[in-house]
């Protein structure tokens, strides 16, 4: 009987190590936008649970869908959340104060 083959040592982990929740979505695209300023910023993000949103149909993605980002960057990120946060809440002001009937009435010559 032959002996048994070893096993090589096991790789090393990768750099980012534990991660955290940076930003909790209200839907995939939420996410995406703050997946997208996180990496702008050299920011290492990950988009958790972005595909049980199909398990759920119709349902809002809210405490499905969590942007992740290493504890390291987790300072650092917290800035660039909250701007995108502010960006989106002014953006959902506007198009909620948006009469489009009105406006386009008034825009057409």
């Amino acid at each position: 009987m032959s002996p048994r083959p070893r096993l090589p040592h096991p790789v090393a982990r990768s750099s980012v190590g534990r991660m955290r929740i940076a930003y909790r979505a209200e839907s995939l695209i939420d996410a995406h936008l703050v997946k997208d300023a996180l990496e702008r910023e050299e920011i290492p993000a990950f988009i958790a649970g972005e595909y049980l949103t199909g398990a759920v149909g119709q349902l809002p993605a809210r405490d499905f869908v969590a942007v992740m980002v290493p504890e390291s960057s987790a300072a650092a990120a917290d800035a660039v959340v909250r701007r995108v946060e502010a960006q989106l809440v002014e953006a959902r002001a506007a198009i909620d104060g948006w009469d489009g009937d009105a406006q386009l009435a008034t825009d057409t010559p």
